[in-house]
């Protein structure tokens, strides 16, 4: 069976993407928030903020 990689149903702030691939690395999603926090401030925002919501869109939610 392969691994595949959903949006949280459980672990969501916003879409659940970040809660997802915070599952799909067996890590915990507060720790890729964090960094996904940091990322964005590091960046001026909008490139992460644009991957998040290309992400959003191409993720499918778990059923």
């Amino acid at each position: 069976m392969q691994k595949r990689l959903y949006r949280s149903r459980d672990n969501r702030i916003l879409g659940g993407v970040l809660g997802g691939i915070g599952d799909y690395f067996n890590v915990d999603p507060t720790v890729i928030r964090l960094g996904f926090v940091v990322l964005t401030i590091a960046t001026a925002g909008f490139p992460c903020l644009l991957g998040y919501f290309i992400a959003y869109l191409i993720i499918p939610e778990r059923v």
